[in-house]
């Protein structure tokens, strides 16, 4: 006869594999603001506790706007928003007009070469509900480092970054193309299912 196995140890110990088990997600979803965009994602918005990369035409060319949404929603239940060292100088009365609180609104100033560190720190303090930076170059090992930081602190991690930069793989949950002419997103990479086919459109106003 056969040693008896203890199997709660072994699942405890994650030494064998339960079949059809999914990995836990953090709990509360975080819609995007925009119905047409999250009846198209798989997680019905943006991923939890997880970072999402916005590749963008030029800087400025409308990742506020798709932002915005969220970061409103955030602000109004006390959630600290980060923004690490954006390429302009933020508008108050425009972020106030997208229903922003400004009360918990916070700047960080940093060099090219320290705004991935700053924008992980913040990640892993557990005090911020998201961060916003713009890091001009990124590589694979950084922005999983994000996605740990954004695991770890449980907040929505956004890495703006150019459109270029799709053309290298990335540790990021999602992944949206920001475009102008015409005026879209396409989601190239979203965890828990494929992208749409058809880009979505943003519905910017002229």
């Amino acid at each position: 006869m056969g040693a008896v196995v203890d199997l709660d140890g072994l699942l405890d110990q994650r030494r064998i594999w339960r079949g059809r088990q999914t990995q836990a997600r953090p709990l509360g979803l975080q819609p995007t603001g925009h119905a047409h965009l999250d009846e198209r994602l798989p997680d019905g918005g943006w991923p939890a506790a997880a970072l999402s990369e916005l590749l963008l035409a030029s800087p400025g060319c409308g990742e506020l706007q798709l932002l915005w949404p969220s970061l409103a929603r955030l602000t109004a239940e006390a959630g600290r928003v980060v923004l690490i060292a954006p390429p302009f100088i933020p508008y108050a009365p425009a972020w106030q007009a997208a229903g922003v609180d400004l009360r918990w609104l916070t700047q960080v100033e940093a060099a090219p070469a320290d705004a991935l560190w700053a924008a992980e720190q913040c990640l892993r303090s557990g005090s911020c509900a998201a961060v916003l930076c713009w890091p001009e170059r990124a590589d694979d090992r950084a922005l999983r480092r994000l996605q740990v930081a954004a695991e770890t602190g449980q907040a929505l991690a956004f890495a703006c970054r150019p459109q270029h930069a799709a053309h290298n793989p990335s540790p990021a949950a999602l992944r949206i193309a920001v475009d102008t002419r015409p005026a879209q997103w396409r989601v190239l990479k979203c965890r828990g299912g494929m992208p749409p086919a058809v880009p979505i459109a943003s519905r910017r106003q002229g």
